[in-house]
């Protein structure tokens, strides 16, 4: 049994009784930074819409759950509020859940972002279920006259089985109302859960499949206007003059203006990624409208120079970004990363003396691997609604960091934080492109302008023409074996426009004797951002390349490749920071090798294996391939997963699959090019997603079963289906792939 204190770091608990109702009305603040005074707690508002995760208990016993965190279908909407029910002893069906609005004074992360919502607030939801449990049986046992201790939960109802009274919450919740709150819980053991670790179909599926509006685009206001904005068409320029006369003059259209999102002397944040800070924007009565008077406008663009900008870091330090001006090609990219990857590089981690060794070795192998950048396309195209007022700002939308864009629009508009309000809408997509709210901003300003409501929109063509793309990478591999065919030393050289996709001490760091990694950046002015697992969604799949093609020449089986590395990092590790746990990650390979059958005889099925370790998970794939008139198909997909405990295995195995199919697309077919700043690819007709028929025709999961506390999922299963894939899609074809997307590479078979 854990024992938790309800007020740790001054956190507070507010309660009032629903006095109308007679229903007991709790708001756990587990993450607020001050406790409020006894007068605010009555003063609490009787709809309690401004109150951010809370539970409501009405005298019929249903319960009101809200689930902070912003929903971009990682399925946090369901699983969170199943911590807090598990901990109430309440009946699932009688849970009602609602997206929480942003509130700032309890929470400090709601944020959807590093695969964190879960494990973060693993025993915070779980301690305000506790709480409001203790004081329904403390008033329970104040009413029947009995020690509290005989009073015992389940499903909703209290009992005292000796005297063979029992209630429901909803008859005790008045009473519990008046119940101090407790200044410790206990929180159940994991053998006593009854919630956790069930499956629980997602709250919003049957509003999800019958239509009704529950994303961004489709919330409607009273008196709403629609914007649409036109950025520059090319990276590295900016915005000359402007003829709207003809546009102005179009049915339905209510102004033609520029604005400034980030004037020059702003400081912005991390999330506040923008190449294209000057626009033009249309608004009018309709969507149509508004396109087509977009259409007509007559604009001249000319090229930036180079230039800096302030930027905060996620953590708020603040730096200096160099943005070079110039408009960039995909083939200047191709060279400039060549170039870098040739020149010394700065040394990240060094482990004995991989020089020395390399120099002796009897067998060295290189390879390269590149991989392009890429966009997002989220089936919503970027949205907001806005409706800015001398009294408030009124904000409605998807987006994955409203607590931080909270801070960007107040400074924006000069309006004070308590000014602001935020809603979250469900996301239609996101895994990283919703991080960076500029699309807030900019309807906010617009608002601000118009003096209106006004709902931004972007078209596809915009979305995926204004940036916030995963990086262009590049990484050079080396390793070095002895007579032997024990691997003796490794080398990792890694880099990227703009950023770089090193893990330095990530395995094999640690299983090495003689291990060094290095990793150089390259500037452009392309906006590049967070993309599903970020980093690692292109250094997993080359790094699983490489070791299969180092135990190959080392004639030795790839999986027991990888177990024997591990063996040497689990009993024998070398260095002191290795940031991963070399049991659980060779737990995830012998769970697939088991699970996949792997080493039985399959004709005509090629399989390919690949193991990584991130965002405090661990996964292995087996990909089953085979060959259909000339072209590999996966046709199965064997996965283990090590994630902790796992709260919602329905939704777990979802989140598995969906990543799964994600990165075999992403690997196989995606990439995003640029000519003169211009990018190549603006909708689907040219940039290539995996479509229905291509993907896998099964996909087995498996989760190590678990004690440890919940870690990430959205992002682990992702990475390293890159590199199982380029294994599997060598033996089917006997040709290795250093590029992506390998379907560019002219992928053949016979």
């Amino acid at each position: 049994m854990t024992i938790v204190k309800t007020n740790i770091n001054r956190r507070s608990f507010l309660k009032a009784s629903a006095l109308a109702g007679g229903g007991f009305m709790l708001s756990f603040s587990w993450l607020a930074g001050c406790k409020p005074a006894a007068e605010e707690a009555l003063a609490l508002p009787k709809e309690w819409f401004e109150l951010n995760g809370y539970l409501k208990i009405g005298e019929n016993g249903l319960v009101t759950i809200m689930s902070p965190n912003p929903e971009i279908g990682q399925n946090v909407k369901t699983s969170m509020p199943m911590l807090v029910a598990e901990e109430l002893d309440v009946d699932w069906k009688n849970v009602i859940v609602e997206q929480a609005p942003l509130n700032t004074t309890v929470f400090t992360r709601q944020l959807a972002g590093g695969s964190q919502s879960i494990s973060q607030s693993w025993k915070s939801l779980r301690m305000a279920g506790a709480t409001a449990r203790k004081m329904l049986r403390e008033a329970a046992a104040k009413t029947w006259q009995v020690p509290v201790e005989e009073i015992t939960t389940e499903a909703s109802m209290l009992y005292h089985k000796a005297s063979s009274k029992s209630a429901s919450y909803g008859e005790m919740a008045s009473a519990a109302a008046k119940i101090e709150v407790p200044k410790e819980v206990e929180l159940k053991n994991n053998s006593d859960f009854k919630i956790i670790g069930t499956s629980r179909n997602n709250v919003d599926g049957k509003k999800i499949v019958t239509g009704q509006p529950l994303y961004g685009l489709d919330y409607r206001a009273e008196g709403m206007l629609v914007a649409m904005i036109a950025h520059p068409p090319a990276f590295g320029m900016k915005l000359k003059s402007v003829d709207d006369s003809q546009a102005r003059t179009m049915p339905g259209i209510k102004d033609v203006f520029t604005i400034k999102s980030y004037p020059e002397d702003y400081a912005q944040q991390w999330c506040d990624v923008s190449s294209f800070p000057e626009l033009v924007v249309v608004v009018g009565n309709t969507t149509w409208e508004v396109m087509n008077a977009r259409k007509a406008l007559k604009l001249e663009w000319e090229q930036f120079q180079d230039h800096e900008i302030s930027s905060s870091t996620f953590w708020g330090t603040t730096v200096k970004v160099k943005v070079p001006g110039g408009l960039e090609n995909s083939s200047q990219h191709a060279k400039l990363m060549t170039d870098y990857a040739a020149k010394n590089a700065k040394v990240v981690r060094k482990d004995g003396n991989p020089e020395a060794v390399f120099k002796k070795a009897a067998k060295v192998i290189e390879r390269t691997y590149s991989a392009p950048f890429l966009a997002h396309n989220t089936m919503e195209p970027m949205n907001f609604f806005a409706h800015v007022t001398e009294e408030k700002a009124e904000l409605v939308g998807p987006i994955q960091t409203p607590e931080f864009m909270e801070k960007s629009v107040a400074a924006r508009l000069n309006l004070p934080l308590e000014k602001i309000e935020i809603q979250m809408t469900r996301q239609g997509g996101g895994f990283g492109r919703r991080l960076y709210g500029h699309y807030l901003v900019e309807a906010a300003v617009i608002s601000q302008k118009i003096k209106a409501p006004v709902k931004l929109i972007y078209t596809r063509e915009d979305d995926m023409s204004f940036g916030v793309y995963r990086p262009a990478y590049h990484a050079l591999y080396r390793a070095a074996l002895d007579a032997d065919n024990n691997l003796i030393a490794f080398h990792v050289k890694a880099g990227g426009i703009p950023e770089s996709p090193l893990f330095a001490d990530r395995f094999p760091a640690g299983a090495v004797d003689n291990y060094l990694a290095e990793e150089w950046t390259a500037p452009s002015n392309i906006s590049v951002g967070a993309f599903r697992a970020p980093a690692s969604n292109f250094i997993a799949g080359a790094e699983q390349s490489f070791l299969d093609e180092v135990a190959e020449v080392a004639e030795k089986d790839p999986i027991q490749f990888r177990l024997d590395l591990l063996d040497r990092a689990l009993n024998q590790p070398v260095g002191e920071k290795n940031d991963y746990e070399a049991k659980r990650l060779k737990g995830v390979l012998e769970l697939v090798r088991s699970k996949s059958n792997w080493g039985q005889d399959m004709p005509n099925v090629h399989r390919g294996v690949s193991a990584y370790f991130c965002h405090d998970s661990y996964v292995a794939h087996v990909i089953d391939l085979v060959v259909e008139n000339g072209n590999p198909r996966v046709e199965k997909v064997h996965c283990a997963v090590d994630c902790g405990i796992v709260v919602n295995p329905i939704a777990a195995i979802n989140l598995v699959e969906g990543g799964s199919v994600d990165g075999i697309g992403h690997a196989m077919y995606s990439g995003l090019t640029f000519t003169n700043g211009t990018p190549d690819q603006t909708n689907f007709n040219k940039y290539r997603l995996i479509r229905h028929s291509e993907a896998p025709k099964a996909i087995d999961v498996h989760f190590v079963p678990s004690t440890v506390d919940p870690t990430g999922l959205g992002e682990p299963p992702f990475p390293p289906v890159m590199g199982a894939l380029a294994n599997a899609l060598y033996k089917a074809t006997g040709k290795r792939h250093y590029q992506q997307p390998y379907l560019g590479e002219g992928i053949t078979v016979g």
